[in-house]
């Protein structure tokens, strides 16, 4: 059986729903799961309103009437007035309604889950519902009863007994009656409540389904040839890569390489499963495979660019040298934060680490870390990773910006710059 996920890119408005279905008609006779994410920027619309809701804005209503807007003009677009499709939208939006009906949980990472998540369930009845208008026999499953998670909302860890066990029970049976249409970035808890896998994480879905159905493959959608050696958003002589393997894939989208989410190759990669990117757009081109493979022939050096990167720098009240219990101590404070370390570098006296910034998050590190330490931080910056550097690619990068931290071992250059 094969899977298949389509980002919002590429269902992004009603010709993008029509294109998912031409490509799926070719393998209509196959066993065929999908997992779909939320349309276009809808996911950023829904962290728009999250944020409105816990703050209770001014432009609450604003906000969620464009969103609600933006689906029914798609919907008008692919379906009849009559289709029953109109209700069951309007009925998935009635969990929003709710919600924001109430006062705001003080767990402002659960309200988001149960927020944003309605971005994918829309958008999974939106294209199963079309799949089956345009002939080909498809299935909405809600993917929230088959991937369990705790209840670490935002990033919700895998249950993986649980989760193998219930797809592997259901799952192949459902396969043998026609397409399945399920939800990425989603999971859930015991207590019922939705918990998403991090942003980005349809990839992911997509690689948990593939690894405990023992699939031949997984083939994600993306509005790009293949993996790339660079973002070709930001640099114009960028490659394609024919081949990679499971590692140097790995080691890219840990990075911060977009294309791909950092979880995905792990499940992959255990069970022996290509994955496939293609292009949306020229579905019948070769793209890239990943899978075990032989070193690749770098004939450019992979550049990623992360940014809106805070560099931190962290040391004693006392002027004491940073040990291992004032590390370990640190750590605890990121962990409990959910910050994720991108770099990070040591010297006698303090101890500097560049992350993502997600205000939130670090301000209540920030307010963790006064208590003990001395905190300095410079915010508005790029991390600038080269795997397979060349030093002069690596001075053209950073031509003209101001270094703050440099860090550089056998294959990989790194670069926080302003």
């Amino acid at each position: 059986m094969l899977v298949f996920k389509f980002g919002g890119a590429s269902v992004k408005d009603a010709a993008g729903v029509e294109n998912l279905a031409r490509i799926v008609t070719k393998y209509k006779d196959q066993p065929l799961l999908i997992v779909v994410s939320a349309m276009g920027k809808i996911t950023n619309a829904l962290e728009k309103l999250t944020k409105a809701y816990i703050c209770q804005a001014d432009d609450l209503g604003a906000i969620y009437a464009d969103i609600k807007g933006y689906h029914h003009l798609v919907l008008k677009e692919l379906f009849e007035p009559s289709h029953s499709i109109f209700n069951e939208i309007a009925n998935t939006f009635v969990e929003i309604d709710w919600m924001i009906e109430d006062e705001p949980h003080d767990d402002h990472d659960f309200i988001y889950d149960q927020i944003v998540s309605i971005g994918e369930l829309v958008s999974t009845r939106i294209v199963a519902a079309y799949l089956n208008q345009a002939g080909i026999k498809t299935q909405w499953l809600d993917v929230r009863g088959y991937i369990h998670t705790d209840n670490n909302y935002r990033e919700g860890n895998i249950y993986w007994d649980k989760t193998q066990t219930s797809i592997s029970q259901d799952i192949p049976a459902l396969l043998d009656k026609g397409i399945i249409v399920t939800q990425g970035f989603l999971g859930g808890t015991s207590e019922n409540f939705t918990t998403t896998l991090g942003r980005e994480g349809s990839d992911y879905t997509a690689s948990i389904f593939a690894s405990c159905l023992q699939a031949e493959s997984v083939t994600t959608w993306k509005d790009v040839p293949g993996l790339l050696n660079a973002d070709p958003k930001f640099f114009g002589d960028t490659v394609k890569f024919a081949e990679l393997s499971y590692t140097e894939a790995i080691e890219m989208t840990y990075y911060g390489a977009s294309v791909i989410h950092p979880k995905t190759i792990k499940p992959l990669q255990n069970a022996k499963i290509p994955l496939l990117v293609k292009s949306f757009n020229n579905p019948d081109a070769e793209g890239t495979v990943i899978k075990e493979t032989a070193d690749t022939y770098f004939e450019k050096p992979v550049i990623i660019l992360k940014q809106n990167q805070v560099l931190l720098s962290i040391s004693a009240k006392d002027y004491s040298f940073i040990s291992e219990n004032h590390l370990s101590d640190i750590f605890k404070l990121f962990a409990q934060n959910h910050v994720k370390v991108n770099v990070m570098q040591t010297s006698a006296l303090s101890f500097t680490v560049c992350f993502d910034l997600y205000p939130e998050r670090f301000e209540k590190l920030l307010s963790k870390l006064d208590r003990d330490f001395k905190v300095k931080y410079n915010n508005d910056l790029t991390l600038i990773t080269v795997r397979h550097y060349q030093q002069n690619a690596l001075k053209e990068l950073i031509q003209d910006k101001i270094v703050l931290l440099e860090q550089i071992s056998r294959n990989t250059a790194q670069v926080v710059v302003k």
